[in-house]
Formats: structure tokens, sequence, C-alpha cells
């Protein structure tokens, strides 16, 4: 993890699953994540759902603060306001590393609705729709 990535999540280790923010535009972002082996998600070798979830929630995040960082405001909390169509095609490895993009399909008000597609390599892992409350 690059610590540059701090001034743009809220969450401090031992809860950070985002590693890089390889690119971010208005509406996409791509994030790395390197799984360890003393991640608080791993069980038996393996990243668990929970943190799947974390994941893409986390790169949603890194998105969002980045966004609001270039525009010179405070990093926002937010809150995972929904997931829909959750699909786990399996569970990474200690030392995979994640590739995440994340693609804004709607903003009303508070409330971003992204699609996420998470993959190892070319491998898809997880898709979902999440909405996220951005707290003011």
């Amino acid at each position: 993890m690059t610590t540059e990535i701090l001034q743009y999540i809220p969450q401090r280790p031992p809860i950070v699953m985002v590693s890089n923010l390889l690119y971010a535009n208005d509406i996409s972002a791509q994030t790395t994540f390197l799984i360890s082996e003393d991640n608080i998600f791993v069980k038996n070798g393996l990243f668990t759902e929970p943190g799947i979830v974390e994941h893409i929630a986390q790169s949603a995040a890194l998105h969002a603060g980045y966004g609001f960082v270039q525009a010179g405001k405070s990093v926002p909390i937010g809150y995972i306001a929904a997931i829909k169509g959750l699909l786990i095609h399996s569970l990474p490895c200690v030392h995979d590393e994640l590739k995440t993009h994340i693609s804004i399909v709607n903003r009303v008000m508070n409330v971003t609705l992204i699609q996420a597609q998470v993959l190892i390599g070319n491998q898809s892992v997880a898709a979902c729709e999440m909405r996220v409350f951005i707290k003011d």
C-alpha cells in the first residue's frame, strides 16, 4: 500500500483494502489490492467474501476521495447503502493481486450507484452493483 492512498480514504490499517489507484476520471477508476497473509479477512489462505465486498467499497471510496481532493475538498465518509447482483466466482488466495474497475452508473443527491468488476489477471473474481451513501 502506498501512503498516498491514505489521503483519499477514511479507513486506516488494519482495515485498508486498497493498495493503489491506477487511474481515475469523473466516471471510473481502477484500483489494485495485494492480499497479505495477515489481512483480517484472510481465512485458511483465502480472502473471504466480506473482504471482497469491503475491497469494492473502498475502491469506490478511493475514487470518490480522489475526486474530492482534486476539487480541494476533504475526503468524505461513505456507507454501503445497498448491494445488488453480487457474484463471487472464486475466493482469491494470499499474495494474489486484485484489480478492480469501478464505473459510476448514476449519482442522485448523496447516493452514487457504481458497477464493480474484480479481476485477478484476466479472470473475473467478483462483480456487483453497489449504492454508496456519501455523508455531507
